[in-house]
């Protein structure tokens, strides 16, 4: 199929400017343009005559007069004949608002998974592909393009991090399981929340009413902070790991061993504050969701203090008795519900959004 939609790509592209500026469609032009503009008429004299530019007066693009030029000759019929269904296509798969449907949202995320997928697969296992096949439809049904990229920044980035000392750390028996690949079981502990905020988000811009009271910005704005936090706990846990010059456990302040659940360093700590900040700051100046600069400074400061919470959580109740559903993976989705309620509250109360 993407075979067939690159060859129709290259027939608009060669086939229409070859009809478009072939010699009887030259002499259509120039027969229109002498006839509606007197300035010009000296440059066109002649059929073959080619224009200078010391000749042609520039100003601004007119496009209604482009329109009227296309409308009144042969060539209009088929450019939209041929563009306007890829055209709306491409309109409904890119659109900046979300709510794409289904099957165009599964095609584009099969499309770049499976280009992709080299490189994909010393990130994910076999599973953990599938399963992020999935999530990247559900976002890109919801938030569309610009809510897929941030959630694609955060599997870069966590990929690169973890990746930082890495034969250090599997010899000190802290590295992450499977050399660093992200299963299913990842990729939902991580993403569950914004997924839920993503889709009250689509709810409330398609329905163009709250969800629960609370706008769709303040509701994109928790989507981004959800994976902020995890990025900001990913980047304070493997940086201490392999940095970290004094760790120490959250809740007594005693020295551990670098890689203890709920402990804390000081470069861990920084990098937490920067790994926050670098997709909050993505999601506001480069794709745009999220609409101030205050709402980075909220998105950045929620994720940094529920990383704390989650040194917290990681400390008093992670590998303890009674306890064995504690996973890293259930840890990580409470890490990410309270920065995402952090932003919810602070974004609807002191950001009015």
């Amino acid at each position: 199929m993407v075979k067939h939609v690159f060859s129709v790509v290259i027939v608009v592209l060669v086939l229409i400017p070859a009809r478009a500026f072939s010699p009887s469609s030259h002499r259509k032009i120039i027969s229109s343009s002498s006839q509606s503009t007197q300035p010009h008429s000296s440059v066109m004299k002649s059929d073959n005559r080619i224009f200078s530019a010391t000749e042609i007066n520039l100003a601004p693009i007119d496009y209604e007069q482009i329109s009227s030029f296309l409308s009144s000759t042969m060539i209009s019929a088929d450019i939209n004949s041929l563009l306007s269904p890829w055209s709306n296509i491409l309109c409904n798969v890119f659109q900046t608002s979300g709510n794409v449907p289904f099957i165009p949202s599964l095609i584009v995320n099969a499309i770049l998974f499976f280009s992709l997928r080299p490189k994909l697969r010393t990130m994910l296992t076999p599973e953990g592909f599938a399963h992020s096949l999935a999530l990247g439809t559900m976002l890109w049904m919801t938030l569309g393009w610009r809510g897929w990229t941030v959630c694609v920044l955060y599997l870069f980035l966590g990929q690169m991090v973890t990746k930082v000392g890495f034969a250090e750390k599997e010899a000190m028996g802290i590295a992450e399981k499977r050399g660093g690949r992200r299963g299913p079981e990842n990729v939902w502990g991580s993403a569950l929340t914004g997924v839920v905020c993503a889709s009250a988000a689509a709810f409330s811009v398609r329905t163009g009413a709250p969800f629960l009271g609370l706008s769709s910005d303040v509701w994109i704005l928790a989507y981004v902070t959800s994976l902020a936090t995890k990025i900001a706990d990913t980047f304070a846990s493997e940086i201490g790991k392999a940095y970290g010059k004094t760790t120490f456990l959250i809740t007594t302040l005693k020295l551990v061993q670098p890689g203890t659940e709920g402990a804390v360093s000081l470069e861990g700590t920084l990098a937490s504050a920067v790994g926050g900040f670098l997709l909050s700051i993505y999601s506001y100046l480069v794709v745009g969701l999220i609409p101030t600069f205050q709402g980075v400074a909220v998105a950045s400061f929620s994720a940094f203090v529920a990383t704390m919470f989650e040194s917290l959580i990681g400390a008093t109740m992670q590998e303890k008795e009674g306890l064995d559903w504690m996973t890293n993976e259930v840890v990580n989705f409470f890490n990410t519900l309270i920065g995402a309620s952090m932003a919810l509250l602070v974004g609807s109360i002191i950001l009015g959004y």
